[in-house]
């Protein structure tokens, strides 16, 4: 019987687990990408319906406030039909809104189906939950975090990519009122080619389906739990709320920044549309390694401090998050700003990482409840971080107090502990994991020889 990935054999797509992190990074990056392919090209739809900064800021808490309600649920619902199962029906289904806020005619229903889009942000639950159950404990963290970076980079390349499609297509001689809505076709498309591909090329976990392996009267997933019960186990572990604050504090910063920051550039900085989605762009891309470093740091303390070790490095992070923001927020030229930016954008991403690495040693048993829970943190800072500008109107204040918040919040970092009794638990198949990655090598290097 398959076991649990022991390394990450990056350019391999032969086995199961390595097909499920590479089709989960995808699938999130395409994701993330219809997420936020509206937000680099609002200059251009704010003159088309003519919106206030109080309807654009209803729009922006909109893309991400009913993420909150999906991820609660997209975890157990792992736990009971499996990732496959899961991811492709939310990858098709999350399309058709995708289409209907290209076909919106007023700022009602632009705000109707932005609303609806924001259910795809799920997808960062499935991605987790997946390569949770596929990849042992001393490579976890950093597939996690691997595997979520690079599908939030996404949110980079729709920064970048959306103003220089557009415009691609106002060369043919479309109209700019048309062309927006051509352009938000693309991300659509990809999310139908990607269900598909996520569907044929993917398996549950290293044994094989869900279904199946029940038929045959193997436990997998939540078992016969229903996911309530999975739920309801999560929600009574206090660990589950001090990390579903974190998580707000550093994936709420991150999609905020997201919806904001190409605006931000075009009225802080009068920056074009191009010049401002490259500037936006790049806090993006920095996921492209950043998680994956939070969560290969996390790794690496792990083998000498075990879990405490990676509460630490969680906590470090998301302080240097907290003040980098403060820096960022006071800077008065565009240079410094991107500076900044960069700055504090490497440990959100980092931060992000580093709490998901955490995730799959807080209950086993209710692991999707858990991550779905902790998911939702991100969304409801998110949401938070919205409101706080809609009463300030005023972006660098609202981002100075964000940043002395996630300082703040860095505090619950440190407020993550377990028992010996778990500790040890945790500690040995770590161990365990580690000395199945050494025998491998080593039959790999006669293999060689």
């Amino acid at each position: 019987m398959s076991s649990k990935a022991t390394s990450i054999d990056l350019f391999s797509f032969k086995t199961p687990a390595m097909r499920a992190f590479h089709l989960s990074w995808l699938a999130f990056f395409v994701c993330f990408f219809a997420w936020f392919a509206c937000a680099p090209l609002m200059p251009v739809i704010k003159g088309e319906f003519g919106l206030t900064k109080d309807q654009i800021a209803n729009i922006n808490i909109a893309a991400v406030a009913i993420t909150i309600v999906v991820r609660i649920i997209v975890g157990p619902l792992c736990d009971r039909f499996g990732p496959r199962k899961t991811y492709t029906a939310l990858l098709l289904l999350g399309c058709i809104p995708v289409f209907g806020v290209a076909a919106s005619q007023s700022y009602e229903s632009f705000l109707f189906f932005r609303l609806l889009i924001g259910a795809i942000g799920a997808s960062f639950v499935i991605t987790q939950y997946h390569t949770s159950i596929m990849f042992a404990p001393n490579v976890v963290g950093t597939a996690n975090a691997a595997s979520a970076g690079w599908g939030n980079a996404g949110g980079g390349a729709t920064q970048a990519l959306m103003p220089l499609i557009l415009a691609a297509i106002v060369m043919f001689g479309v109209e700019q009122a048309m062309g927006w809505r051509i352009a938000l076709l693309v991300p659509g498309i990809l999310m139908i080619i990607v269900g598909i591909m996520y569907w044929k090329l993917t398996q549950d976990c290293p044994q094989g389906n869900y279904k199946e392996l029940r038929d045959q009267g193997v436990e997998v997933g939540s078992g016969k739990k229903s996911g309530i019960a999975v739920l309801l186990t999560a929600a009574k572990n206090y660990r589950v709320w001090m990390l579903f604050i974190t998580y707000g504090a550093c994936f709420g910063v991150e999609i905020f920044i997201h919806t904001i920051a190409a605006s931000y550039y075009v009225d802080q900085f009068n920056f074009s549309l191009k010049e401002a989605g490259m500037a936006a762009g790049i806090f993006g891309l920095l996921a492209l390694f950043a998680r994956a470093l939070g969560g290969y740091v996390s790794d690496k303390i792990a083998i000498k401090k075990g879990l405490d070790g990676r509460t630490f490095v969680l906590f470090i992070l998301i302080l240097l998050e907290g003040f980098g923001l403060l820096l960022f927020s006071n800077m008065q030229t565009p240079l410094l700003a991107i500076l900044a930016m960069t700055f504090f954008g490497l440990f959100t991403h980092m931060s992000c990482g580093a709490t998901y690495a955490l995730v799959p040693f807080i209950d086993r048993n209710s692991l999707g409840g858990v991550a779905g829970i902790i998911g939702a943190g991100g969304n409801v800072g998110a949401v938070a971080a919205g409101f706080l500008l809609k009463g300030m109107l005023d972006m660098q204040s609202t981002l100075h107090l964000i940043g002395i918040l996630v300082m703040v919040a860095s505090v619950c970092a440190i407020a993550v502990r377990f028992s010996v009794a778990h500790k040890q638990k945790e500690q040995a198949l770590f161990d365990e994991a580690m000395l199945a990655n050494q025998a491998n090598s080593d039959f790999n290097k006669q293999q060689v020889a």
